[in-house]
C-alpha cells in the first residue's frame, strides 16, 4: 500500500479475474464497461467505476440469458462474443455477436438497466466482435470480423453502414482490412472503431489471443484503404498478449486502454495502461507513453488518484434470502423452478446427470480468483439415491467435492476428470455422517487440493490436478445438483459460501 505522502498507483490487473474482451466508455463521471459473457447467464455483465481501477457490478444486460431455448444446456464456447457499447443522446448501446445467429442490440438510459429486449441488426454465422461509430454527418457504420468455425473466414474486418438507431443495414458491407495482406499479421479480430482529427481508427488486436498484440488501423475515408501500426505487445514484460480493449479519455483529458491478458484457468484478465498521442496521429502505450518500450506497464499512478482495492470477481455470499448474488451465474439459461424457495441457504433443483458436470444446468459459478485462493461451503443433499451435490473447480478439467446419495446412505467424495477422461476419477470416497463441508483450494500456479469435514473432522485430499480454462473462459468456482437420468429430482442446500483470499 502507498504511503500517504506517495501519490496512489495501481496494479495490473486490475481486475484479476476472467473478463473477457473489455470494453468501456465514459459517460460524465462514470465509466461503464462491458465483456464477453458466451454461456453464462445471466449475459453481458456491465461494471461501473469512478476512478477507471474500482469497478463494480451495475447488472446485466441480458438479465436473462440469452433468449434462444437452445441455451436450456450448456453450450460451451457460444452465445455472447466480444460486445461493445457506446453512448449516444442519452442511450447507452451495446452491439454484441452470437456467432451461431448474427449479430444483437440492446439498448438502457441507465447501466443498471431495465435493458431492451435484444434486436437482431444483422443476421449470419460466423459474424463477430460488432462495433458501430456515429459520424460527423450522422451517418452510421458497424465494423466486424468473422469466424472461421462458422463462416470459413477468419484474419478479415468489414464495414456496413446501418441507420443511426441500429436498426438495420444502409448499404453494401466491404472489407475493409485483410490480414493475408499484412506479412506475419494473423487473426486480426476485436474491432473497436473511433474518428478524431478527420481520421477513422480501427483498434484491433492480432496475433491470436494468448501470443498476439494491439493494432490500430487509420484511414481518411470509412471504407479505406487503411495502414497500420503495432502498438502494444508484450515485449519484456510477462503480460502476454496484450490486446483488445477501449479506449476511454478521464475528464482531466488523459487518454488510456484497457485490454485483457488470458492467464489460462484464470481467464482473460483486464489491463489498464496510460495511452497518448504522438504528433504523428498515432497513440502510443504503456511504457511508450514515458519514452520506453509499446510495453504494457506492471503498475502506474491512479487515474484519479485513488488507492486501488479487490481485483478480484468473485465474493463470499451466505444467500441472504435464498438467492445467489450479483457475481453468481448460470452454465445455461435456468428453469424457472431452478431455485427452490423457503429454507436456509441457496436451494437447487437438479437436472439429469450424465456423470459429466460440465454438461449439467444445474450448475452456478463465479470467475476463479487469479490468484491463490480456498472456496468452502457446506453442503446437504434430500434426494433419490444416485443425486449428487458439491462444488467444484470447473473448466474443461474439473475437480469437485461434496455428496453422493447411495442405496445405504449418503458418501462424501473427491472426485477428478480430464477433459478427455470417459468417467470421473474418484479420488476420495467415505461415509458422510453429520455436517459436510467442502472445500477447494486453488494454488498461485493452478494445482488444487481439496478439504472434506465430515462431523467436524478433517481430511485434505491431492486430487493430482490443476485448475483448467473452459471454452473461450477461465475456469469458475461452482456449485451443483445433478440425478440419475429419469429418477426423481433432488434438492440441493448450500449455506455459508465463503472465498479467502491470498492477494499480492
Amino acid at each position: 500500500m502507498p504511503q500517504l505522502d506517495e501519490e496512489p498507483r495501481y496494479v495490473n490487473p486490475i481486475i484479476d479475474a476472467d473478463f473477457p474482451d473489455p470494453d468501456a466508455v465514459r459517460v460524465g463521471d462514470q465509466y461503464v464497461m462491458i465483456a464477453s459473457s458466451f454461456n453464462r447467464s445471466p449475459g453481458l455483465p456491465v461494471y461501473v467505476s469512478a476512478d477507471l481501477i474500482n469497478w463494480e457490478r451495475a447488472g446485466n444486460a441480458l438479465p436473462n440469458g440469452s433468449s434462444s431455448e437452445w441455451f436450456g444446456l450448456p453450450r460451451h464456447g457460444g452465445g455472447v462474443w466480444a460486445p461493445s457499447i457506446r453512448h449516444r443522446d442519452g442511450t447507452y448501446f451495446i452491439v454484441y455477436p452470437d456467432p451461431d445467429q448474427g449479430i444483437f442490440v440492446v439498448t438502457a438510459t441507465d447501466p443498471a438497466g431495465p435493458w431492451s429486449a435484444p434486436r437482431l441488426l444483422l443476421r449470419g454465422l460466423g459474424l463477430i466482435d460488432p462495433c458501430p461509430l456515429w459520424d460527423d454527418d450522422g451517418s452510421a457504420y458497424l465494423v466486424f470480423g468473422w469466424a472461421r468455425s462458422r463462416s470459413g473466414k477468419k484474419n478479415v474486418l468489414t464495414v456496413v453502414p446501418v441507420d443511426a438507431e441500429l436498426r438495420q443495414t444502409m448499404g453494401a458491407a466491404r472489407d475493409v482490412i485483410d490480414g493475408g495482406d499484412i506479412d506475419g499479421w494473423g487473426t486480426i479480430e476485436g474491432p473497436k472503431f473511433y474518428k478524431r482529427d478527420g481520421w477513422y481508427y480501427i483498434f484491433a488486436p492480432a496475433g491470436g489471443v494468448a501470443t498476439g498484440w494491439q493494432a490500430v488501423f487509420r484511414s481518411r475515408h470509412v471504407f479505406g484503404p487503411y495502414e497500420e501500426r503495432c502498438v502494444l505487445e508484450q515485449g519484456s514484460t510477462p503480460v502476454n498478449g496484450p490486446h483488445q480493449g477501449a479506449w476511454v479519455t478521464s475528464p482531466d483529458g488523459r487518454d488510456w486502454f484497457l485490454h485483457f491478458q488470458d492467464r489460462g484457468p484464470f481467464g482473460r484478465v483486464t489491463h489498464l495502461q496510460p495511452m497518448a498521442w504522438g504528433d504523428d496521429g498515432w497513440p502510443v502505450m504503456g511504457q511508450a507513453v514515458d519514452g520506453g518500450p509499446s510495453e504494457p506497464v506492471l503498475s502506474y499512478p491512479s487515474p484519479h488518484g485513488t488507492v486501488q482495492g479487490s481485483r478480484t470477481i468473485a465474493r463470499s455470499d451466505d444467500f441472504a434470502g435464498g438467492l445467489p448474488g450479483p457475481t453468481w451465474t448460470w452454465q445455461a439459461n435456468p428453469a424457472a423452478d431452478r431455485l427452490v424457495s423457503g429454507g436456509e441457504g441457496l436451494r437447487i433443483r437438479s437436472a439429469d446427470d450424465s456423470g459429466d458436470v460440465r454438461a449439467l444446468p444445474s450448475v452456478i459459478g463465479q470467475p476463479l480468483p487469479g490468484t491463490a485462493s480456498t472456496s468452502r461451503v457446506r453442503v446437504v443433499l434430500d434426494g433419490p439415491p444416485g443425486s449428487r451435490a458439491g462444488l467444484a473447480i470447473l473448466g474443461r478439467d474439473y475437480v469437485w467435492a461434496g455428496i453422493v446419495r447411495g442405496e445405504q446412505g449418503d458418501e462424501v467424495v473427491v472426485a477428478a476428470r480430464t477433459d478427455d477422461d470417459l468417467a470421473e476419477r474418484v479420488v476420495l470416497r467415505a461415509d458422510a455422517v453429520g455436517d459436510v463441508d467442502v472445500a477447494l483450494s486453488c494454488a498461485a500456479d493452478a494445482t488444487l487440493t481439496a478439504i472434506v469435514t465430515v462431523d467436524g473432522r478433517e481430511t485434505r485430499v491431492d486430487p493430482l490436478a490443476t485448475a483448467s480454462k473452459g471454452r473461450w473462459i477461465g475456469a469458475e468456482i461452482a456449485l451443483f445438483a445433478g440425478n440419475g437420468f429419469g429418477a426423481l429430482e433432488a434438492v440441493a442446500r448450500f449455506q455459508d459460501f465463503r472465498l479467502d483470499l491470498e492477494e499480492d
